[in-house]
């Protein structure tokens, strides 16, 4: 108990070590003296107070609310579907906010949207919130007549394939302005989060993340099999719908608001259980929160260009990232039968 608190308080250090440097750097550094005067309401500097109070503090608040969404998301689907390599989109929902989005900006020549970052923001939004409540609505009355984690597996895979010819589809038939907008948004990128944006952004998955808490003790017995899980008392058709909920709306909203980031979901579940030694899901849970907060504060830091006033695609950054950790969970799977 003593190694996970020092982990914890460790971990806690990382997450405001992270929260600072995406507050100090980036085209314009902000020293931490700076920082000190601004909080404390001693500095008469505008431009630095526009920066940080405009851009940078709602930008670092959405990384770490996003990336404790996705972690704790992917977290809950590894376990329902007891499969390593699931991840917070399995069902199929990242796939309807991307529709949403695709129907919205690719048609933006007919409604006058040119930027989406721009006036249109809130549009894009319900735009991407309408498309993954929609697959949400679908597969939470599929997962009423399915008891099967796999079949609910392969047609949450089903439903994202056709998404994603659909979208195809309404890329070649687009014009250029608005493939260039569209594609702007599957980069992802924490940045053209608005203060008011994360205000709701943050409440939703607050609201999600404390669900989740209360799902510990049925995650763990999830673990175990839905054989002895029934046998202790637990409803495996009830579980599975309240995990559906959560996970659509931790990772909808985060897509809504962000678009669509990868890896995170996937990999931060499996770093807790190695730095942690344990299944416990009253100890990953946290954990997954920790971590994944400070993977995409450290993500969201390297994006900007620390001096430079370009951007890096978020969603490149994480896939580069994804690949050896990928490789590294299909090593470990080899090396045991279950984890």
């Amino acid at each position: 108990m003593y190694n996970n608190k020092t982990t914890f308080l460790l971990l806690g250090a990382l997450l405001l070590a992270a929260f600072v440097l995406q507050l100090t750097v980036g085209s314009v550094f902000v020293s931490a003296n700076e920082l000190l005067q601004l909080f404390t309401g001693d500095t008469q500097n505008q431009i630095v107070t526009n920066i940080v109070f405009g851009s940078r503090l709602p930008s670092a608040i959405a990384a770490l609310v996003s990336g404790a969404a996705l972690a704790v998301s992917g977290l809950m689907m590894q376990t329902m579907f007891r499969n390593p390599v699931a991840g917070p989109y399995v069902l199929g929902i990242s796939s309807g906010a991307m529709l949403g989005v695709a129907l919205l900006v690719l048609g933006a020549g007919a409604m006058g949207i040119r930027e989406i970052y721009g006036i249109g923001a809130m549009a894009l939004v319900f735009a991407a919130a309408t498309g993954a409540l929609t697959v949400f609505l679908f597969t939470f009355f599929v997962s009423l007549y399915m008891r099967s984690v796999v079949a609910m597996l392969i047609i949450g895979l089903m439903i994202g394939g056709a998404i994603s010819a659909v979208v195809e589809v309404l890329q070649s038939l687009s014009g250029s302005d608005a493939l260039k907008s569209y594609l702007m948004w599957t980069f992802g990128s924490f940045r053209y989060v608005n203060n008011s944006q994360v205000l709701y952004l943050s409440a939703i998955v607050c609201a999600a993340l404390i669900g989740a808490f209360f799902l510990c003790k049925s995650l763990n017995l999830l673990l175990l099999g839905d054989v002895y899980a029934e046998s202790s008392g637990l409803s495996i058709r009830k579980t599975k719908i309240q995990i559906i909920i959560l996970t659509s709306l931790l990772a909808g909203t985060v897509t809504s608001f962000c678009g669509p980031i990868g890896f995170v979901g996937l990999a931060v579940p499996h770093i807790a259980r190695k730095i942690f030694g344990t299944a416990n899901h009253q100890t990953l849970v946290p954990a997954c929160m920790l971590i994944g907060a400070i993977v995409c504060g450290v993500a969201n830091v390297v994006a900007v260009l620390p001096g430079s006033d370009k951007i890096l695609p978020l969603n490149a950054i994480m896939n580069i990232l994804s690949a050896p950790v990928v490789i590294w969970i299909i090593l470990q799977q080899r090396k045991q039968q279950s984890w």
